[in-house]
Parts: structure tokens; sequence; C-alpha cells
């Protein structure tokens, strides 16, 4: 029986991809590094300080992690409050609605900040629907490392079986892989080069999938 689904943010609830992909092309600019689409691609799902020490070991770089971060996030935090096009994903709140209406918990497990889990859940009123939120920026960890839907579902109080777990990146997958959670793969427009093999289902619209259908699937599994 489904207890509990632990949620992705980026990708998922809201579509930061773009926002974020513009504050890190901004934030390459002022530190003079050029990061191919390949290497790009590789962020996907990856806390910002993962990324940022990685950008530094990789260009050699001599500042610290938080200095490109603080940089990243500046330019992130005037795109959140400017950009038009920035809205919810077509969908997820209807669901979000749907499952806590049938007492399932709902948390949240991304690898944002908790600055920017924050602002989302400001900006969009998520927050009565949610039981925890987890950033897997302050955990030791990043995905695919399963330790933040491990956390998830001790949060929720629920048995790894009685979990789903809805992402949209390749690193998400494979961490809900490896914590033996049931996965739930969201085809983002915004998600390029993903694979979603791990995935046990996939879906393109959040129509697809509701409270009871989740039940069936997990009962099936």
């Amino acid at each position: 029986m489904l207890k509990a689904v632990l949620f992705d943010m980026d990708g998922v609830i809201v579509d930061t991809e773009p926002l974020h992909r513009k504050a890190y092309y901004s934030m390459f600019d002022d530190f003079n590094i050029e990061v191919s689409e390949e290497l790009f691609q590789t962020f996907t799902g990856k806390s910002t300080q993962h990324v940022c020490e990685t950008l530094i070991d990789k260009f050699g770089l001599k500042n610290q992690p938080q200095e490109l971060i603080n940089v990243k996030r500046k330019f992130f935090k005037h795109l959140f409050d400017n950009d038009p096009n920035f809205d919810l994903i077509p969908g997820v709140l209807d669901l979000i609605k749907n499952l806590y209406q049938n007492n399932i918990t709902l948390i949240l497990a991304s690898s944002a900040s908790m600055n920017t889990i924050n602002w989302v859940f400001e900006k969009f009123e998520l927050t009565p629907y949610f039981t925890d939120k987890i950033s897997g920026a302050s955990l030791k960890e990043s995905k695919p490392h399963p330790e933040i839907f491990e956390i998830a579902a001790k949060l929720a109080k629920a048995q790894k079986s009685e979990c789903i777990v809805i992402e949209d990146s390749t690193s998400g997958l494979k961490a809900a892989h490896a914590a033996e959670i049931y996965a739930v793969a969201y085809r983002s427009k915004n998600s390029r080069n993903q694979d979603y093999s791990l995935a046990k289902t996939v879906i393109s619209d959040f129509s697809e999938i509701d409270a009871k259908k989740l039940n069936g699937l997990i009962a099936k599994h």
C-alpha cells in the first residue's frame, strides 16, 4: 500500500532548469571558464556544491566553492524573481493535492539548496502539502547516492516498499534504484539526454498518475 511519495523538485515540481542554466552560464562567464554542453549535462540532478567543486577541480580554479555558489545564486535569484515564464509544471499541483487528499505523505527530496526550496515553496504556497523538505546540499552524499531517499522514507515513517519516488534525472533515478524504492520518471522537456531505464514507469504528463494509479503500480510491484 502506498504511504509516501518522495518528490524531486527541479524538473518535476517547477521548471527551474532553464533558470539554472542561465545562472550557471552567467557564473561561468564571471569566472572565465568554458563549459561544454556535454559537461553541463552531467550536472543535471547534482547539488550546486557538487557542481562548483567539480568546476574548481576541472579548471584548476583558486576560488573556494562558496564563492562560485554565491555568484550563481545571485544570478538565479534575479531570474527567479523576474522571469515571466517561471511557473509550476502543468498538472503537478493537481497531483500534489490529489495525493494529499488521499492521506499520502509527501516529502520533498531535492538536490537544490534549502534557500531555493524555500523560495519555491513560498512563491507557490506548497508548504501545507508536504510534511518534510530535504536538501541534498546539506547531506554528505549527492544523488546518485541513495542517502536522500533513505532519509525521506524514514521521515515519512514508511517502509521503502510503501514509497514512490518521482524524478526526472538519471542521477535521481539511480539514487531511487540504489535505495530500492519504486521510481516514476517524469520526461521533462528540459531534461535532455537523461536515462530513464531504471524507472519502473515513465510519464510525460502528470494527468497520467494519481493516488489510485500509483497505489496500483506499487501493488503490482
